[in-house]
């Protein structure tokens, strides 16, 4: 006789659907351990970056294991031991030794599918060479926007707390050149400039050097900055802008890319264009006669943005690490001086 109180086919049943649950949280708490911020995921492989020749320098500076990490770059190994060319994950070329051919590069002994990068953050006009480079890199470290990795010579950073208060004025302009030549545009502006507005000059050009501590001192005395820069090429936006004038609390005076490049990076209040006015003269007038109002505008920016400098090119090189899982991985750059030229 069945016992009606008894249904082992359901009781089956609930033991296995407690198996299937018991077996599907385990998979869940794996996947949530591996995959979580505070769980346990596999260690990341370090990235080793080689940098064939140091920039501008005859041996490199010391770089010890945590070189990266100091500029908030994890697992990346920066080293310029050449006898780790074979096991390197990218190796870095420095533009102007390969110029001056203070360095050669290695193809012969090439790993198959290592990436190589070129990096310069020079302008066109001071780069040569390039037609020798076809079909050599994969990636492009420069200060243009679609480079693969993009470092500029500065950018704006959201401030924390009040901005200092501004330098006291005492003069009008000021104009920091090393390399002067009568056929740069920025000698001739200058030039133009020079009867209508009070400019005091600096630098070797001049015979007045300034040590590298005192050049923010001496621009910060003066109301604008001739933020000229030595040729114009797309992007092309230095040290003059972000150093020189605004780290120093000065207003630029721009010469370089068109407003659009610097709207890219700076609020439009921030800066003075020389192509917004139709006479270097109609530009003196404006400089010299603007009042103290209009000139206070031009710092609304500070109260919330702050200067970062990018001038370590130990930070430079790290920041292929920082990219390198977003990295175009087979590309080649056939034309690169078609590029760079562009």
């Amino acid at each position: 006789m069945q016992n009606a109180g008894f249904s082992p086919a359901p009781s089956l049943r609930a033991l296995g659907g407690l198996a299937v649950a018991a077996l599907l949280s385990a998979v869940w708490l794996w996947w949530r351990l591996g995959a979580a911020p505070g769980g346990a995921p596999a260690p990341q492989p370090t990235i080793t970056i080689l940098v064939w020749h140091w920039p501008f320098a005859s041996q490199p500076p010391e770089l010890p294991r945590d070189t990266c990490a100091r500029y908030g770059v994890a697992r990346c190994h920066l080293t310029a031991n050449r006898s780790l060319l074979a096991g390197a994950d990218a190796v870095v070329f420095h533009h102007r030794e390969l110029q001056t051919q203070r360095a050669r590069l290695p193809l012969a002994e090439r790993p198959r599918g290592q990436p190589w990068v070129w990096a310069s953050m020079e302008s066109p006009s001071h780069t040569r060479g390039l037609g020798r480079l076809r079909g050599v890199f994969n990636w492009v470290l420069s200060y243009r926007r679609d480079s693969d990795i993009f470092v500029p010579y500065g950018r704006l950073e959201p401030r924390e707390g009040p901005p200092p208060p501004l330098p006291a004025k005492r003069g009008v302009a000021a104009w920091v050149i090393s390399n002067f030549q009568k056929r740069q545009r920025r000698v001739q502006l200058y030039r133009q400039l020079a009867p209508h507005l009070r400019v005091d000059v600096f630098g070797r050009a001049v015979g007045q050097p300034l040590c590298a501590d005192c050049l923010l001192r001496a621009v910060a005395r003066y109301r604008f900055y001739l933020s000229f820069e030595n040729s114009e090429h797309r992007d092309y936006i230095t040290e003059k802008f972000w150093r020189n004038a605004l780290s120093a609390g000065a207003v630029p005076v721009v010469l370089g890319p068109p407003r659009a490049a610097y709207e890219a990076v700076a609020p439009p209040d921030a800066f003075v264009h020389v192509d917004d006015f139709g006479s270097a003269r109609e530009l003196a007038a404006f400089l010299a006669g603007m009042n103290e109002s209009c000139y206070r505008r031009y710092f609304a920016w500070r109260d919330r943005f702050r200067v970062r400098l990018f001038s370590d090119w130990r930070e430079r090189f790290c920041a292929i690490c920082a990219r390198f899982p977003q990295l175009p991985r087979g590309q080649v750059y056939q034309d690169l001086e078609g590029w760079f030229q562009a």
